[in-house]
């Protein structure tokens, strides 16, 4: 009677204790990019939702502190990493560590890795191809476009490889001239310089221009606007999407006319979910097959901008 009493007593105890809260680690590889910043805000409020603990990590750009943040957090012990943006190659290493250690990763627009468990993306074959067909379609598919590109992001990499795979097939459609975006603290002014030289060279003989990511096209836009051009004089898409974009697509003092949106909020959320069914025993294949939980895109412009803009 005593024993069964004990034994009662014990279970009753051992529910009434909460159970202890998931420490969960995520690095952001440049905070100072919307599109990292959005991810890595979104996974830490829904983390913290569930009551855990968050450290979110800044590596500000920089290569050195991002593998250094995650191999602090690995010697930390936490019971999961969400990677936003990250460099799975140059980080290969670290990861493989944290794989070794049991510590799930999952990285969100990063790339595939076979140390982490898959990686939340957007299909960018998708979004170049929306991108690429939209411009063609708005130019007629004839005319001159200058591109400006970032080889440095898997991303918006391979938009631009998309982007080439339609030029090649659309041969009245000619690319007067390219700039590509270098990575460094200063892309803005490198964006700028850039495409004010190629509109120079250019004046008057360009009748679209495609952008790799907002960022990229909003300085473009104030550059094309300071020229004095109107919407439509110039064909300006990119990808991304967010809050400046959809203000730009209506307003008709801006010339950006479409862009890609990737639900990056609803990707961060996704990890955070990813990381719970797994925490929670879930296997990683029931979540996804294959490297990658791909999340379809959207093209925005103005026949459906309304439906993004909120009062």
């Amino acid at each position: 009677m005593r024993l069964r009493f004990l034994i009662a007593a014990a279970t009753m105890a051992l529910a009434a204790t909460p159970a202890a809260a998931v420490d969960l680690g995520i690095v952001a590889f440049q905070m100072s990019s919307d599109t990292h910043a959005r991810v890595a805000n979104a996974a830490k409020a829904a983390a913290e939702e569930l009551g855990w603990n968050v450290t979110l990590l800044n590596s500000a750009g920089a290569m050195p502190e991002h593998a250094a943040q995650i191999e602090n957090l690995i010697q930390a012990d936490v019971d999961a990493i969400i990677i936003a943006m990250g460099k799975p190659v140059e980080t290969d290493a670290q990861l493989a560590e944290a794989k070794e250690a049991g510590i799930p990763v999952i990285t969100v627009a990063s790339g595939g890795s076979q140390q982490t468990l898959f990686d939340v993306q957007a299909n960018e074959y998708q979004v170049g191809a929306l991108m690429a067909l939209y411009l063609m379609g708005q130019l007629g598919y004839e005319g001159n476009i200058l591109e400006e590109r970032f080889e440095g992001n898997v991303a918006t990499r391979i938009r631009g490889r998309i982007l080439d795979a339609v030029l090649a097939e659309n041969q009245a459609v000619t690319v007067a001239g390219t700039h590509s975006m270098a990575r460094t603290a200063s892309w803005r002014e490198d964006v700028r310089s850039g495409m004010e030289a190629l509109l120079l060279q250019n004046q008057g003989n360009i009748d679209g221009i495609w952008a790799s990511f907002d960022g990229q096209a909003f300085i473009i836009d104030d550059i094309l606007a300071q020229q004095g051009l109107s919407k439509g004089d110039v064909v300006l898409v990119s990808a991304d999407g967010g809050t400046e974009a959809y203000e730009r697509i209506a307003d008709q003092s801006s010339l950006l006319m479409a862009t890609v949106t990737v639900p990056f909020e609803e990707m961060g959320a996704i990890a955070v979910d990813s990381v719970k069914r797994i925490l929670d025993g879930e296997d990683p294949s029931d979540i996804t097959s294959g490297p990658y939980y791909l999340i379809d895109p959207v093209l925005v412009d103005q026949s459906n901008v309304s439906e993004y803009i909120t009062e």
